[in-house]
């Protein structure tokens, strides 16, 4: 039986995928973000077609059975290695920091902010699909609206603080993915924050958007403005638990135990 990294190993296997996905060109980088975005989309879809089919029966289960049927999107996203914003935190931050004589803030900037804007554009053309009349069963549109229209009708504040910690969720998936040897590990990871993400629900920036997209495709009471202030706020909380909370304090753990010999 394997025997688990210790965190000086995780360390290193996060800056040899950090300078992975930092040397990706601008054509690669485009196109894994792209496909990032509308993967995500079969998992936010079938929450929705889930939702509409437990719902009237089973009430809140249905909250559950959708979370686990979401998770799935997530486990693509693993396995077929693309580009999410936020998931692409720790092994970039890693490389930087690993790296003598520079932070890498240009590439770290570009990496991150190319992936974000090409999540969503993926995510929003794919959703166009979705939402073709006939694509989805009946009761699923509506159920996707009603979600959308609880999400933008939040206060901001508890939107910022479900961000920090969708953010260091998703975040603490890319180190976890580091520290497991074998695809079924790290399916099994995926599809467990998978799950708990949905569960909470927590904001994942990308997630959550292309939820508030499909509620404003479903003609739900939201507006351009509800939809620009979902992506502003969530971004923030995700950079201050993706970033701040997991990201930080792993470097540090590393740092302090470097330090101690």
């Amino acid at each position: 039986m394997p025997i688990a990294p210790d965190p000086d190993e995780i360390f290193d296997r996060a800056v040899e995928e950090g300078e992975r996905r930092l040397d990706q060109s601008f054509l690669e980088l485009t196109a894994t973000s792209f496909i990032a975005g509308f993967t995500i989309v079969f998992g936010i879809a079938t929450l929705g077609v889930v939702d509409a089919l437990v719902e009237p029966q089973f009430g809140e289960v249905a909250h559950i059975a959708g979370a686990l049927t979401f998770a799935t999107g997530v486990v693509f996203l693993v396995v077929g290695r693309t580009e999410l914003f936020n998931e692409n935190f720790f092994d970039p931050a890693a490389k930087a920091v690993a790296q003598d004589g520079s932070w890498l803030l240009g590439p770290l900037l570009r990496l991150w902010a190319l992936t974000l804007v090409v999540n969503l554009v993926g995510g929003f053309l794919f959703a166009l699909v979705f939402a073709v009349e006939g694509v989805l069963p009946s009761g699923s549109a509506h159920a996707l609206a009603r979600t959308a229209e609880e999400i933008v009708h939040r206060p901001t504040r508890g939107m910022f603080a479900s961000a920090i910690v969708g953010g260091a969720l998703v975040s603490l998936l890319s180190y976890l993915l580091e520290a497991v040897n074998s695809v079924r590990s790290r399916i099994t990871m995926a599809y467990i924050v998978g799950f708990l993400l949905a569960l909470g629900p927590f904001d994942h920036v990308v997630v959550t958007a292309i939820h508030v997209f499909f509620g404003f495709l479903f003609d739900a009471a939201i507006g351009y403005g509800a939809l620009g202030e979902t992506v502003v706020v969530s971004t923030a909380g995700n950079l201050v638990g993706g970033i701040g909370l997991v990201t930080f304090t792993h470097v540090a753990q590393v740092r302090g135990a470097e330090d101690d010999d």
